[in-house]
């Protein structure tokens, strides 16, 4: 059976190849051949997953080793696989999510001229998060981590004919980078340290290192997974994202790319553990990034972009549960994967708004829309319940139980991080109902398009709607399954451990004031958005409004602290180079020049010339022997 592990990442692979290689013989059938290889390797998949529930949980992890990739004296980097349950938990979210996306991509892409290459970059994505989480040691974990980064340019970019998504995908590639820095530097201090950067070794080291070095280690790591989950102060490049086609923005969001991070944290928690000050900057880092983009969410009138303000939200509170250690990595992955399910269906709850809409994002030109798409509504509608925590809906099992572990951390950085997750919780149910009562309530609203052209809304076909009743489906029931006798945490435990905590409150006591906060941000999302009629054109709002609609000025801050320093950088060894250098050596090949132009002169080629010039030059040498004879 071990022998599928590598058939998981082969097959989207091969289809990535297959699409980009084949021509346009493929333009015909190509989205489906790569729609079935995705479905494939969830097969794959499931397969695996039976299998290892068929042996003792002290016994499911297995390695399949393929080759030695980078054998040299002294440093050995094999090609070897790990499936264990983390790593299976991932491969079915990547694969069951990403299959659903690629069968919604079908109808919301069939009218593009260039809809092969989109499905072979699909294809490539689901690949290299696949060999990020099923890689045995850090380096192969980069190669994967390397791919995904590839794979979100060309299809954050897909539209390149727009200066927006060209400029949005450089942005995210150019700010993954400064993560990727983390983790390249984090792979080599580990290589440093403990002569090896398999799982293995370098966790049974780590009891062995210092904890300055498991520090160093551990930051560097955060700062990688700040990139790619779009952490502060790496989260910059994710609203800009949402210029790709909505369902990358869902594969993006729910089941691959911002979830490598939380993956990368989780799986180094045996480095995090000893290294409590590194611990604390994850926590840190969450807990700000939940509250972050939960403010930013309740600005954006970008219906994308405002549930891009909710996955920068939702993964902080997974970082944050991350950052607790053994109280919380098990709540992180649960609410992660709960997060894919209803988090994919919102975002293509939102692409199929968008279609029935003629593209158009702008919240305040939607209106009713309800009784015209009353597909979309009720799987949007499951979604939004789900993400705010409504009782018995997945997101009620699974944040509530990070809100929980944030109280059971104990002493005043316990009531804190609470405190800070509840607060999230009102924000998240404030910017959600929002989103609900200006798309699907209300008063009509509907703008015509830039050509002139009145939208009429209507129901997308089945390839769009099928996908959403499933994810519809597991955000209702997934959560629920996840909590019964525990089963999620039992299972995830011989990898992440787990620990209770001492929390000050009682479940049920926490469990009240969730739901008091998620009534309070219904309560006054209805107040502002769901009494009166919604104005068109948005009103100037308050200084935090303005600034939120800005992204909290991030743009603006990174420009200050970092383009503009660096472009006056730039243009000072520009001068440097081209005044100084370029000038002195420039400045010495026109001297020469010049003096061997003149010298040329001399050199005329009359008898007359070179006959006087000899006699010039005797009788300086006459003069000169009178000179020093006379001294």
């Amino acid at each position: 059976m071990n022998s599928l592990i590598p058939l998981l990442v082969a097959a989207p692979l091969a289809g990535a190849a297959l699409l980009l290689l084949g021509g346009r013989a493929l333009d015909r059938f190509g989205h489906w051949l790569a729609t079935a290889l995705a479905a494939l390797s969830f097969g794959f998949g499931l397969a695996l997953f039976s299998d290892m529930l068929g042996r003792d949980a002290e016994h499911r992890a297995v390695t399949k080793h393929l080759f030695s990739w980078i054998p040299v004296n002294g440093f050995q980097a094999d090609f070897t696989f790990r499936l264990d349950q983390l790593s299976m938990t991932f491969v079915l979210l990547i694969t069951g999510v990403g299959t659903l996306i690629h069968l919604y991509s079908v109808g919301y892409m069939a009218h593009d001229e260039r809809r092969r290459r989109f499905f072979a970059y699909l294809n490539l994505f689901l690949a290299a998060m696949l060999l990020l989480v099923v890689a045995d040691n850090y380096l192969l974990l980069y190669f994967g981590w390397e791919g995904v980064g590839l794979a979100s340019y060309l299809l954050i970019g897909f539209w390149q004919h727009k200066p927006s998504a060209a400029t949005a995908a450089k942005k995210a590639f150019i700010v993954n980078r400064v993560g990727d820095m983390g983790l390249s530097i984090a792979i080599m201090l580990m290589f440093a340290e403990f002569g090896s950067f398999a799982f293995g070794p370098v966790f049974d080291g780590a009891h062995q290192a210092s904890e300055g070095k498991l520090t160093a280690i551990g930051l560097m790591l955060l700062l990688a997974a700040c990139g790619k989950s779009a952490q502060v102060p790496l989260q910059s490049w994710l609203g800009d994202a949402m210029e790709g086609p909505t369902p990358v923005s869902a594969l993006i969001h729910a089941a691959t790319m911002v979830t490598a991070g939380v993956y990368l944290i989780t799986r180094s928690s045996a480095i995090f553990d000893l290294a409590p000050d590194a611990q604390t900057a994850v926590v840190v880092v969450g807990a700000v990034t939940l509250l972050f983009g939960a403010i930013v969410g309740c600005a954006k009138d970008d219906i994308k972009k405002a549930l891009a303000g909710s996955t920068m939200s939702q993964i902080g509170y997974m970082v944050l549960a991350a950052g607790l250690g053994p109280i919380g990595y098990a709540f992180a992955i649960m609410h992660l994967v709960t997060h894919g399910f209803f988090k994919a269906g919102l975002f293509l709850g939102a692409g199929s708004v968008m279609h029935g809409m003629n593209d158009e994002v702008n919240m305040r030109h939607y209106g009713g829309l309800r009784t015209y798409m009353p597909w979309t509504f009720a799987t949007f509608f499951a979604g939004y319940l789900a993400i705010i925590g409504f009782p018995g809906l997945s997101g009620f099992f699974s944040k509530d139980k990070i809100i929980e572990a944030a109280f059971a951390k104990g002493g005043t950085e316990g009531w804190i991080l609470g405190l800070c997750a509840l607060v999230g919780a009102a924000v998240t149910a404030f910017y959600m109902t929002r989103v609900v009562l200006l798309t699907f309530f209300g008063e009509k609203r509907w703008q015509p398009d830039a050509q002139g052209n009145a939208p009429h809304p209507h129901e997308s076909p089945k390839t769009m709607t099928v996908p959403m009743v499933l994810l519809a489906f597991g955000s209702v029931f997934a959560g629920g399954l996840f909590a019964y006798n525990d089963s999620f945490l039992k299972w995830l435990e011989p990898v992440t451990g787990y620990s209770e905590g001492d929390s000050p409150l009682a479940p049920v006591v926490v469990t009240g004031l969730t739901m008091a906060c998620m009534l309070a941000g219904i309560g006054l999302a209805y107040l502002m958005y769901g009494r009166s009629p919604v104005p068109v054109v948005p009103p100037v709002g308050s200084p935090l409004t303005r600034a939120a609609r800005r992204d909290l000025l991030q743009d603006d801050f990174n420009h200050a602290v970092l383009v503009r320093p660096g472009s006056a950088l730039t243009a000072t060894l520009v001068f440097f180079d081209s005044r100084g250098l370029d000038g002195f050596v420039n400045g010495l090949a026109a001297t020469i020049g010049g003096l061997s132009g003149r010298v040329r002169r001399v050199q005329n080629g009359f008898v007359r010339s070179y006959a006087l010039s000899m006699f010039g030059g005797t009788l300086v040498l006459v003069a000169m022997t009178l000179l020093m004879r006379s001294v």
